[in-house]
């Protein structure tokens, strides 16, 4: 990859796109992982207004404070970089009190983690909307086409996504170029929903690029049965998620009404 030559595309994509939509800049969710850190990078440079928020919901401080490093580090290099803190968890913590008490303990935990997703998306449009700002998303091609590791109308709900074509290994080769802080790169991906430090690995049973593998080798038009071992494991694990989460990669269903019947 020719990393400089793509980071000058994005950054030239992201202007001419904001500019032709009238937009001021770009709002973000800063996590304190390498998705967001790249993306607001990329948001910053290409001189136009970028609004970072920190929205922690019952956070790990460890995620907390990358993110808060990273908006300082932003800050410092950028004079375009605003920061907005947004205290989301007696938000969610009343949306919670609100519900109703459901017998299964598990699929509501699963619930409310796809519901924080959406609560910082509400808040990412809100302040897009106030600012005439565009929400930047923070997926990367992995994510974002292959598994499907994100929340429908949550950390999916953006106006565009800079880094959606890039598979996770070359966005922390962009990182290291656009001197990225070292801890953010060093950290074990996470979604953060969860308010405890389990990984993505954890959640999903491969690494990204075990699943950047798999991905190819489906593009390949590979099946399970063609591999033993843990390569066979790892495509089975791609292949599961892939096949769940279509919903999320396909446009919504349309129910077409026949002619006749108008």
């Amino acid at each position: 990859m020719q990393t400089q030559k793509v980071i000058d595309h994005i950054v030239a994509w992201l202007k001419d796109y904001a500019t032709n939509a009238n937009q001021k800049g770009f709002v973000i969710g800063v996590s304190g992982g390498i998705d967001s850190a790249v993306t607001s990078t990329l948001c910053a440079k290409t001189g136009l207004e970028l609004l970072c928020l920190e929205m922690p919901i019952h956070q790990a401080p460890n995620q907390s404070n990358r993110a808060a490093r990273h908006i300082d580090w932003l800050q410092e290099n950028f004079p375009n970089v605003s920061r907005r803190p947004v205290n989301l968890t007696p938000v969610f913590d009343s949306l919670v009190a609100a519900f109703p008490a459901v017998d299964n303990e598990e699929e509501r935990f699963m619930s409310l983690a796809n519901t924080r997703a959406r609560l910082r998306m509400t808040s990412l449009y809100y302040f897009a909307a106030l600012h005439s700002y565009l929400v930047a998303g923070t997926g990367n091609k992995v994510e974002d086409f292959g598994v499907g590791f994100y929340t429908k109308y949550g950390d999916g709900g953006v106006d565009l996504s800079p880094i959606a074509d890039l598979l996770k290994t070359e966005v922390y080769t962009i990182a290291k170029v656009l001197g990225v802080n070292e801890e953010i790169i060093k950290a074990a991906p996470t979604d953060g929903l969860w308010g405890d430090d389990r990984t993505d690995e954890d959640q999903i049973g491969a690494s990204y690029p075990e699943l950047e593998w798999a991905m190819a080798m489906k593009e390949e038009g590979k099946k399970a049965s063609d591999f033993e071992g843990r390569q066979h494991e790892v495509f089975s694990i791609f292949m599961k998620f892939n096949r769940m989460n279509q919903h999320k990669m396909l446009p919504i269903p349309v129910c077409e009404i026949p002619e006749s019947l108008k």
